[in-house]
């Protein structure tokens, strides 16, 4: 049976960041019917480790984050992002949803900033390749609000060409090496069914990611950009559930299932009781 893993502290729900009140108040009793599913389990997230942090970022940026209020859950945050990746690499579980108290995507080498502290995902797969070989190789699929500027840095500065980088944010660009992509979603506001026109360039993204040979995929989670949030696209709550299926399917056919979905943006509390549990379940069923 495939074992579905979610990633969880306390901390999360008392403090997370982008929220007048807090996006994720009602967890983790909004999660009470999913853990009855025999195949899912939640692990309570661990400190990230001091060596790897300053394999990533420098000790003046570390230093600074410690010290920043928005940032009192970054090291639980991405610790839980690391261990996830690493279970699923043994085999531990097939997929995982983490829950984070900060943002990761904006923070790099020696800077952080929109609520972003440590760079998690940067970090698990660092973590990764040393625990499970260097050849590794990873999807990035970044559905943020914005674009996710400190993963880009970092997979540039460590000359990463074994991570395929896609963000859906508001500009087109392609490197040269083609392990790096952005797409212009800003237009799909103003185009017929903003929905459709998302979903579109989700398919365009994985249609890439599908001959990018890989071992894992991480899909950056962001709601931000449902309408009236404050990065809206218009988007309603059900496409994040399509986008959610189509991710499981695609890494079920090029991954062998080895998925982590890493919460990012999104302030609306009611959205986020709503839709975090049906994304995970989606993770936990069979097709």
């Amino acid at each position: 049976m495939k074992k579905t893993a979610i990633f969880y502290h306390p901390s999360f729900s008392r403090r997370s960041y982008l929220t007048i009140g807090n996006r994720l108040a009602d967890f983790p009793a909004a999660l009470v019917d999913l853990l009855k599913l025999p195949n899912v389990y939640m692990l309570e997230c661990k400190p990230v480790s001091e060596d790897l942090l300053r394999k990533v970022h420098t000790e003046n940026m570390i230093k600074e984050v410690r010290l920043h209020p928005f940032c009192s859950t970054a090291d639980i945050s991405a610790g839980g992002v690391v261990e996830a990746t690493e279970l699923i690499m043994k085999g531990e579980y097939t997929n995982a949803f983490c829950f984070i108290g900060c943002g990761g995507h904006h923070a790099g080498r020696n800077y952080f900033w929109g609520a972003c502290c440590f760079n998690d995902v940067v970090l698990s797969i660092v973590n990764a390749r040393e625990k499970f070989g260097d050849k590794l190789r990873f999807v990035i699929l970044d559905t943020d609000a914005h674009h996710g500027d400190g993963t880009r840095e970092l997979l540039t500065l460590m000359n990463d060409k074994r991570t395929l980088h896609l963000c859906l944010c508001d500009r087109e660009w392609k490197s040269d090496d083609g392990t790096k992509y952005d797409f212009d979603v800003t237009w799909v506001y103003y185009n017929g069914d903003p929905d459709e026109q998302y979903l579109k360039i989700v398919d365009k993204a994985l249609d890439i990611a599908s001959r990018f040979k890989h071992d894992f995929f991480f899909w950056y989670f962001g709601f931000d950009t449902y309408k009236g949030d404050y990065g809206s696209l218009g988007l309603s709550r059900e496409v994040f559930l399509e986008i959610a299926r189509r991710i499981k399917r695609f890494t079920d056919d090029y991954s062998e299932g080895n998925l982590q979905v890493v919460l990012a943006g999104g302030s609306l509390r009611e959205l986020a009781t709503w839709l975090i549990p049906k994304v995970i379940k989606i993770l936990a069923l069979e097709e």
